[in-house]
């Protein structure tokens, strides 16, 4: 298990440039949300575990924070850098979170993770996360999922026969938004941190063809098909949107945003 997220986490670096332009932007509300639970301020020092290009990054940075953003991949990186070129308060830095390690003596305020958290090491990611925090600092976690609304676009019902066609096995079904799975039973077992809360957001975008399939492009699991498994898919995709008067899908995602506070004596 533990090489299989291995090898999946490192495969985002491939599509750098498409990750940047394809993935949503998270909604004001959550950072606002993030800031208020925290109380981070302008000025505060935060460590970002995998930013990929900055989705995160930009709307932190532009409410002041001090950021050092610790991504794996080295071509992610280097997009993040150009994305956040307009920041001279946020450092890149090339390395695996798990064994990254600040200059001597150093803390900070939080430690983040948007649509990441998920891919470090279970075994190690909230004592890491402890011991980079001052006493009383934050830990802060989500990830954009793919939620399904009362009314959500057939389209993904209808695309199930062709997933177990080219062998990708067919989806269980998909959360309704807001009532998306969280950890906080998970994070309080760490026995690390306390004073959990759980807020849930949820959004829509719509995609054409094309848009909708630099999306997929960018999730581990396209990106490990073969590629006559991807050209079935998206032929499919292109067929049935062309069908539609506007050509578009609506895709609704859901994020869990976590946040808990350090626990001083574990």
């Amino acid at each position: 298990m533990a090489d299989d997220r291995e090898g999946l986490r490192a495969t985002f670096d491939s599509v750098a440039r498409r990750y940047d332009r394809a993935r949503p932007a998270y909604p004001d509300a959550l950072f606002d949300t993030l800031l208020r639970q925290t109380g981070l301020r302008a000025g505060d020092r935060v460590v970002e575990v995998g930013p990929a290009t900055g989705k995160a990054t930009r709307p932190l940075a532009r409410r002041g924070l001090h950021l050092t953003c610790v991504e794996l991949g080295a071509d992610l990186a280097a997009v993040a850098r150009e994305n956040l070129a307009a920041f001279p308060q946020v450092c890149v830095v090339h390395g695996a979170f798990e064994s990254w390690r600040p200059a001597e003596g150093a803390t900070f305020d939080a430690v983040v993770a948007a649509t990441a958290w998920h891919w470090t090491d279970p075994e190690v990611r909230y004592r890491r996360a402890w011991e980079l925090l001052r006493p009383g600092g934050w830990l802060a976690f989500w990830a954009a999922l793919h939620a399904f609304p009362a009314g959500g676009d057939p389209i993904f019902l209808e695309l199930q026969d062709v997933y177990e066609e080219i062998g990708a096995g067919r989806a269980a079904g998909w959360p309704r938004p807001r009532e998306l799975p969280h950890a906080r039973a998970e994070i309080l077992a760490s026995g690390l941190f306390d004073r959990v809360s759980v807020t849930q957001f949820d959004w829509e975008v719509r995609y054409d063809a094309q848009s909708y399939i630099d999306l997929l492009e960018t999730f581990s699991a396209n990106i490990a098909m073969q590629p006559w498994q991807r050209e079935r898919l998206y032929a499919e995709i292109r067929s049935r949107l062309a069908e539609r008067p506007d050509g578009l899908l609506r895709r609704h995602w859901g994020a869990v945003l976590h946040v808990a506070r350090r626990v001083d004596r574990p």
